[in-house]
């Protein structure tokens, strides 16, 4: 769960304030997690913190689902509060949610057109794709996505079948999965390439189980599996996820949140890897808040992407920071 009082204990001052940032991928919950409750007010929050956040996506996490009605339909629930919490930040001087990203069940292959039909009448003009989470890996250390998919799911036919759905309907997909699946999305891109594919979380590294103390090895795949990605030009990336606990980080465990600089400690070299194999020009750097603010700030995040980021154009950083994630949710 965030700890603000934690947070509070460490903080620093934004760098750059005045560069623009959309953040392309946060949560929101109006209900007891265990990342706590989420909502518009903690949003602002964070975005109004310091840096000069302007537009946000939320990403879909399974909240507000409906409880009634055919079972296929039942994520449409998540759209429609989404959609009411957007509008009334377009009323507001906090950075808007511009996009909405919800989910649906691709494994419905054609009919799953019904279930986008439905999140597209409900979004108001937001929404833009859909996240079917693979994410799976033969470890009962390392948490597998709430929707249990089997570890292969995205080469299933049936799945590709919906992927097909969404592309026609010029919609984009999300995909999550861990670094040992990224030959999976590699299929994927393959088999359907009209689809826009944005990849969560810097490619999924796991740092937990097995993999806690493999982290050269874990390293070392994901750059083999990132590049692999890198030759399809309809695959795009997220480059964060770095304060996820199933990464590793232990901040919360072990002492003060970490300052930017730490964070660049461990993360600096992988995160200029996958910006460099991609192009910042497919490359958009995300908070995924609240779930990394379990182990590290707002503030701190954005000033370590900053930093990182430092050598690139002006140009290469305005893609980083807005540009790509404006071009891909067509904002």
């Amino acid at each position: 769960m965030m700890n603000r009082d934690w947070l509070a204990t460490a903080t620093e001052q934004a760098i750059e304030p005045e560069l623009e940032i959309v953040d392309p991928h946060h949560h929101m919950w109006d209900t007891e997690t265990r990342y706590g409750r989420y909502e518009l007010d903690d949003l602002w929050l964070d975005t109004g913190a310091g840096h000069n956040v302007v537009d946000t996506v939320f990403i879909d996490c399974g909240a507000n689902y409906l409880t009634e009605g055919p079972e296929h339909l039942r994520p449409v629930g998540e759209t429609i509060y989404m959609a009411g919490r957007a509008a009334e930040s377009e009323e507001s001087e906090g950075a808007t949610i511009a996009a909405i990203v919800s989910h649906a069940d691709l494994t419905l292959g054609a009919a799953v057109t019904e279930v986008l039909d439905a999140h597209v009448e409900a979004a108001g003009g937001r929404f833009r794709g859909i996240r079917h989470s693979g994410a799976r890996v033969d470890d009962d250390a390392v948490p597998t996505s709430r929707v249990q998919p089997p570890p292969d799911l995205y080469r299933q036919e049936s799945f590709q079948e919906g992927a097909r759905a969404l592309a026609q309907k010029g919609l984009s997909f999300e995909a999550w999965q861990y670094h040992p699946q990224l030959d999976m999305v590699v299929d994927l891109a393959r088999s359907v390439p009209e689809l826009t594919i944005i990849v969560n979380h810097l490619g999924g590294p796991v740092g937990v189980g097995r993999y806690a103390d493999a982290r050269d090895e874990v390293l070392a795949d994901l750059r083999e599996g990132l590049t692999a990605l890198a030759a399809h030009n309809n695959v795009s990336l997220k480059v964060g996820g770095i304060g996820m606990t199933r990464f590793g980080a232990r901040w919360h465990e072990i002492g003060p949140p970490p300052t930017s600089d730490q964070l660049l400690e461990e993360w600096a070299d992988t995160l200029r890897f996958a910006i460099d194999a991609f192009g910042p020009g497919r490359c958009m750097f995300e908070s995924n808040f609240p779930v990394d603010g379990e182990t590290t700030g707002y503030v701190a995040l954005w000033n370590a992407f900053k930093k990182v980021s430092a050598d690139y154009s002006d140009d290469e950083r305005a893609d980083l920071f807005s540009g790509t994630a404006r071009r891909i949710y067509r904002i």
